[in-house]
């Protein structure tokens, strides 16, 4: 019999989403309870989800013998100290973006992580959409050819009534703004693909709405593999769209543009016109075998690596790929400069955002 896990999910905004994909691999997971501060708000997901408990104290979460994961979906500036104490409590960790604020925090828990022999998962679900999953599968078997450029829009429309949770907008509860909260997600999908980034570019603004972080910025990018991109963000789109289109020496890859789902089919897979059919890359399309999407695809992946030893399906090196580059953005957005990656130890960027 398979062994499943006990998963308590703290936080029951986006933590909803979660609740649904654990509940999705019953025999994987069960969802032993749901904790919020609002008790009404947790109460109210514990019966629609069919959990039988509803906690609001987290420290009686970290006690439970009974438990083996702990699902952060909390604001992000308590995502540190919640991460140490889940660890220090003996439990695997699974915590919404941005995991941490800053690079130093992310090196400290990579040390306790190691010290106390329990994984930690950063939560980036959209790369494992099948269409990006499809260009992935061709990625790993060469058939792309060299990267040339790529090329990312998000843009979404975030009003004054968003910024009205009392965490949001602000830099020291929300740690960052568009960059971080909406298009973190259209980055770790460029990296997920192409590998790291080299140096970047980038101005950042605040003109949609009225708050201390951005919500607009315009991203250049060189990649390590000499590939180029740039990357456009907005919270100010009456039209929301999400966009990625790599162009490759031997195809190019172009996204849907539905704003939450881009990574999900369909996507427009391009030859060259004197392509003959039937060829390797088509075989390959051809041949993958899709499996589930989403939040529902990484914790069954997740189950994978806990039990059978494969890889993570997201490690803290990935949240950390992405973060420097946050920081990076950032840098070159307060300095006018173009930012050389990774970042040099004494930029104050890795120590906060």
């Amino acid at each position: 019999m398979k062994p499943f896990f006990r998963v308590v999910v703290v936080g029951s905004g986006i933590g909803a989403q979660h609740v649904k994909a654990y509940r999705a691999a019953p025999d994987l997971f069960e969802v032993a309870a749901i904790c919020d501060v609002d008790p009404e708000r947790g109460a109210k997901l514990a019966d629609e989800q069919q959990v039988t408990e509803s906690l609001t104290d987290f420290d009686s979460v970290l006690s439970r013998p009974d438990v083996d994961i702990v699902d952060l979906c909390t604001p992000p500036h308590l995502h540190f100290q919640q991460i140490q104490a889940v660890l220090e409590a003996g439990k695997h960790v699974v915590c919404e973006k941005p995991l941490v604020g800053s690079l130093t925090q992310l090196d400290q828990l990579e040390i306790l992580a190691r010290k106390s022999g329990r994984q930690i998962m950063p939560i980036f679900q959209y790369r494992f959409g099948h269409g990006l999953q499809k260009l992935k599968h061709l990625v790993e078997r060469h058939l792309t050819g060299e990267a040339f450029v790529f090329n990312v829009d998000v843009a979404w429309w975030r009003d004054a009534e968003y910024y009205s949770v009392s965490w949001r907008g602000k830099r020291a509860t929300e740690l960052g703004g568009a960059l971080i909260s909406q298009a973190i997600h259209a980055v770790d999908m460029i990296f997920y693909i192409l590998g790291p980034a080299r140096c970047v570019f980038a101005k950042i603004a605040t003109r949609v709405n009225s708050s201390e972080v951005e919500d607009c910025a315009a991203i250049a990018v060189e990649m390590a593999d000499g590939s180029l991109g740039t990357i456009s963000i907005t919270l100010g789109s009456c039209a929301q769209i999400s966009r990625h289109r790599f162009t490759f020496r031997n195809l190019s890859a172009e996204s849907s543009t539905e704003p939450y789902t881009n990574s999900a089919e369909p996507w427009t897979f391009s030859l060259p016109e004197k392509t003959e059919p039937g060829g390797p890359i088509e075989r390959a399309l051809a041949e993958f075998e899709p499996m589930a999407e989403g939040y529902e695809g990484q914790f069954r992946r997740f189950y994978r690596a806990l039990t059978e030893g494969e890889p993570l399906p997201v490690t803290l090196a990935d949240a950390r790929r992405v973060l420097e580059f946050i920081a990076g953005v950032y840098s070159s957005g307060e300095t006018g400069e173009r930012i050389l990656l990774p970042l040099a130890k004494n930029n104050p960027r890795c120590v906060q955002l």
